[in-house]
C-alpha cells in the first residue's frame, strides 16, 4: 500500500506528461489515415534529413564516447580531493540549455567570436574560422560540449569499479598495455560502452535547440525537418506529427539497444 502511494504521483506524471502527449500526436499522425506518412516520405528533405541525423547521431556520440571514456579513466585515478572539482566542472554543461550552448558556442567560434579574431590575428581567414561553427561538422562539435559529460558521468562508476589488478596481472605475463586493455579490460566494460554510447546517441538523435539556433534550417536532420513543417513557412500538422512518431521510433531503437547491452552486462 506505501509503494503504490509513493508510486502514484510518478504515475500520474508519466501519464500527463508522455503518454498522453504520444497518444495525441499518434492520434495527429493517423487523423487522415497513413497520407501523412506518405507525404513524409514522399520528400525528399524527408530522406535528406534521415541521413543527416544517422551520420550526426553517429559520429558525435563517437567522438564524444572516446573523449568522454579516456576523461573517466583519467578521473578515476586521480584522489577524491581532486576528482571532486573536476567533475563538478564537468558537470556544469547538463545545466545548460541547447540555446545557451549554441550562444555560447556562437560568441567563441563564430564569425566574430574571440577564437575565430585571434585566429585571424595569426593570419587566418575569419570568414573560413567562424564558418566552421554553423557546418555539420561544428554543429558535432557542439553536440559533444554536453556529450562528453554524460558520457564520464555514465562510464566513471565502471571504471572506478573495474579490477585493475587483472591488467596488472596480464602484464606481469608479458602483455603489452595495449593488449591488455584490448583482451581483457575491453570486454569486460563493452556492455556499459554500449550503453553509454546509445544514450548519448538517443541525445543526439532528439537534439534541437543547439542545431536550431546554429544552423537553422541549412542543416537538414530530422529535428529540423519536424520544425520546419510548422514553422512560419508551414503548417502541415499531420505530417509533423508523422515525423514526430518517426522521429521518437528512431530514439526508441537506440535505447533498444541500451537495453539489451544492459541486460547483458546483468
Amino acid at each position: 500500500m506505501l509503494l503504490g502511494g509513493f508510486a502514484l504521483p510518478g504515475a500520474v506524471f508519466f501519464l500527463c506528461f508522455f503518454l498522453l502527449p504520444l497518444g495525441v500526436v499518434v492520434l495527429e499522425s493517423t487523423s487522415e489515415g497513413i497520407s501523412a506518412y506518405q507525404r513524409v516520405f514522399d520528400d525528399p528533405a524527408f530522406w535528406a534529413g534521415l541521413r543527416g541525423t544517422l551520420v550526426l547521431g553517429t559520429l558525435a556520440p563517437l567522438f564524444s564516447l572516446l573523449v568522454g571514456t579516456l576523461v573517466a579513466r583519467h578521473l578515476v585515478s586521480l584522489p577524491e580531493s581532486r576528482r571532486m572539482p573536476l567533475l563538478l566542472a564537468i558537470s556544469l554543461p547538463l545545466t545548460f540549455s541547447g540555446l545557451i550552448v549554441a550562444y555560447g558556442f556562437i560568441l567563441v567560434f563564430g564569425r566574430s567570436g574571440v577564437v575565430t579574431l585571434s585566429l585571424a590575428a595569426l593570419g587566418g581567414d575569419p570568414a573560413t574560422i567562424g564558418g566552421f561553427i554553423f557546418s555539420p561538422a561544428g554543429l558535432g562539435f557542439a553536440y559533444a560540449y554536453y556529450l562528453i559529460p554524460r558520457v564520464v558521468m555514465l562510464m566513471l562508476p565502471v571504471l572506478a569499479n573495474f579490477d585493475y589488478a587483472q591488467m596488472q596481472a596480464a602484464e606481469s605475463l608479458g602483455a603489452s598495455r595495449l593488449r591488455a586493455v584490448l583482451e581483457v579490460m575491453l570486454p569486460q566494460i563493452l556492455p556499459a560502452l554500449v550503453t553509454t554510447y546509445s544514450v548519448v546517441a538517443a541525445v543526439a538523435i532528439g537534439a534541437y535547440g543547439t542545431a536550431l539556433a546554429l544552423v537553422g534550417t541549412q542543416v537538414a536532420i530530422l529535428p529540423l525537418v519536424l520544425y520546419s513543417k510548422i514553422s512560419e513557412t508551414g503548417s502541415d500538422f499531420p505530417a509533423a506529427a508523422a515525423a514526430s512518431v518517426i522521429l521518437m521510433g528512431l530514439c526508441c531503437l537506440v535505447i533498444l539497444l541500451a537495453e539489451l547491452a544492459g541486460h547483458r552486462r546483468r
